[in-house]
């Protein structure tokens, strides 16, 4: 899809998903201003949205801030931590009933995720006619959630702009895009209008 100042995006953010795969990857903390500005490249940003877990020590407030700062909604839930220590704090269903009352307002939804529970939405959202980007690291990206969505965006093709402070620099390199065929509503590949003469 040929991006322009037009489109309406929403970029939808699996803040766990992202700050385990920094963290356990490359010893380092994501910067989420950096790839939400990607993820809009120059279109019409709807909303950005973070979802996050706090905890009952409220330790991490003052990253919440630091989003919102920067212009990314935060959407919090309590970590649930069950008889024996087991705990929970999964965003998959709300993140997902978000993406689908956006589809209706957006031309593009950016889910920054790799996780393969998303598979599904991504189909659905598609099926509606809205394309579907995804950023994450590809180390820790789901083989279906790269299959599933339009365009991926290999965050770990770039450290030095999506990661702060790791271990792990990299030198000169730039993110790399795979870009698949456009289709439409129906299934029926898009023609690109620079083809048209």
């Amino acid at each position: 899809m040929i991006k322009h100042p037009s489109q309406r995006v929403a970029v939808l953010i699996d803040t766990q998903n992202l700050y385990y795969s920094a963290r356990n990857l490359f010893s380092a903390k994501v910067n989420f201003k950096n790839i939400v500005e990607d993820a809009v490249a120059g279109r019409q940003l709807t909303r950005a949205v973070a979802y996050v877990v706090k905890t009952k020590t409220g330790e991490e407030r003052p990253f919440f801030e630091a989003l919102e700062k920067i212009g990314i909604e935060t959407k919090e839930k309590e970590l649930q931590i069950f008889f024996g220590g087991a705990k929970k704090a999964d965003w998959d269903v709300g993140l997902a009933v978000d993406a689908i009352i956006l589809s209706e307002k957006v031309d593009s939804i950016i889910l920054v995720s790799g996780d393969g529970d998303f598979t599904p939405l991504i189909q659905y959202l598609k099926m509606k006619g809205v394309h579907v980007e995804v950023m994450a690291f590809n180390e820790t990206a789901s083989a279906k959630i790269i299959e599933a969505t339009d365009e991926f965006l290999d965050l770990s093709a770039d450290k030095d702009r999506y990661l702060i402070s790791g271990k792990e620099r990299a030198i000169n390199t730039t993110a790399k895009t795979i870009r698949k065929p456009a289709t439409g509503r129906r299934g029926r590949p898009r023609i690109p209008l620079s083809s048209i003469k």
